[in-house]
């Protein structure tokens, strides 16, 4: 006997193949409302518990003998030119865009085989810097051993150390919410570096994870320039003019600040002489290698020549839209980025934020300079059949974008 359908509400096809509609029982979503304040983001807490106490910086009172040149062989030559090791097991990967930065998906840090590191710093030495997000595995002690294997460890003569023993050769960087910035100090252009290019042999592969920051779109992006891409803007005839010259790259300035702040100078400020215009090993690419934050001088020309190459560089490197990436940070996030090739800017605007990472940097060759050394414009260019760039500022032209 069929029920009479008022006893179960409205009949459905359902009810005649015995079941009936529940529907109605499944619970309603309900939208949470957005909470948004223009120019403001949440500002995470630290007063119960911070897991990263230990790598919160000291500066211990050490000195340290003078850097003595080690053998280096980077290990970018080793890497497969189709980076097939590394993206095996890659999800996705991305250019920022043609000239500079490279995200990719998919690829845990920690547990890299020395093939995929191998492909990685080729990959850097291509890319100039190379990003993966949310590394939670990769920790100091895994940070440390990969960027072993690219070369001896750097240790920084004057800026923070982990609060950890045996970590002397990691760079802290730390900024409390309550912390001054730094743009009142130093001139924007300043603020574009590569890291200790005083030294005899700078570094190359460098990373630095971001253990607590501001949330996304709270400020303290990282961007970066493309020294390769800074070396093709340059006329043939500048070109060669400064591929004949050196540039002088002093550590003083930051033994000064750090003597002034009250902290300890590990080891003795020098003043190294390097080529203007370098070749890099694994590309044999030629790039710039000028550093608005450590060179003081080019060597054998006038002051006034000097001052103005300088300017001219500076200009090149900070205001070249095409030749920069910016990143915006998130908590466990790694930037692997190649010194030789790269200068790079900190961004401020995100005070009530700790801003806390880890940066680990290796040793690399002693800057030199090959003319048989190519472009990589030109090289990529002819590789796709790009039209040549045109540098004749004189003729006419009507910008409009």
């Amino acid at each position: 006997m069929i029920a009479p359908a008022d006893s179960f509400g409205s009949w459905t096809h359902d009810n005649y193949l015995g079941h009936k509609d529940t529907s109605w029982r499944r619970p309603v979503e309900v939208k949470k409302p957005i909470t948004y304040e223009p120019g403001r983001t949440p500002v995470e807490s630290h007063d119960d518990f911070y897991e990263h106490e230990d790598l919160r910086p000291s500066f211990p009172n050490l000195h340290w003998d003078p850097l003595t040149e080690v053998p280096y062989h980077d290990k970018g030559i080793h890497g497969d030119p189709h980076f097939r090791n590394l993206l095996a097991s890659a999800t996705d990967v991305v250019d920022y865009n043609p000239k500079l930065g490279t995200e990719i998906h998919g690829v845990n840090l920690a547990r890299l085989t020395d093939a995929q590191k191998n492909d990685l710093a080729r990959l850097i030495s291509v890319r100039g810097v190379v990003f993966f997000r949310g590394q939670t595995d990769f920790d100091i002690d895994a940070q440390r051993h990969l960027g072993a294997h690219f070369g001896k460890l750097h240790r920084h003569a004057t800026t923070s150390v982990p609060r950890r023993a045996g970590l002397e050769d990691v760079h802290v960087v730390f900024t409390d919410g309550t912390a001054k910035d730094q743009r009142a100090v130093f001139s924007p252009t300043f603020l574009w570096h590569s890291d200790v290019t005083y030294e005899v042999q700078p570094p190359s592969y460098t990373s630095l994870k971001v253990l607590s920051g501001p949330p996304r779109g709270g400020g303290g992006d990282t961007l970066w320039s493309s020294q390769y891409g800074a070396y093709d803007l340059l006329s043939k005839p500048m070109q060669r003019y400064l591929e004949g010259l050196s540039a002088l790259h002093s550590a003083h300035m930051q033994a000064d600040g750090s003597r002034a702040a009250g902290r300890p100078v590990r080891r003795d400020p020098i003043v190294t002489e390097h080529p203007l215009v370098r070749t890099h090993p694994v590309t044999g690419w030629k790039s710039l290698f000028f550093n608005p934050g450590f060179v003081t001088g080019i060597v054998g020309i006038p002051k006034s020549e000097s001052n103005a190459i300088i300017g001219y560089l500076n200009e090149i490197i900070s205001t070249t839209q095409e030749i920069h990436v910016r990143y915006q940070w998130q908590k466990n996030d790694v930037a692997f980025w190649d010194n030789r090739i790269c200068n790079h800017s900190a961004s401020y605007g995100f005070t009530g934020h700790r801003r806390h990472a880890v940066r680990v940097a290796s040793q690399a060759e002693r800057p030199i300079f090959d003319p048989a050394g190519k472009s990589q414009e030109e090289e990529i260019s002819a590789r796709f059949g790009l039209a040549k760039v045109d540098k004749d500022g004189t003729r006419q032209s009507n910008y409009n974008d």
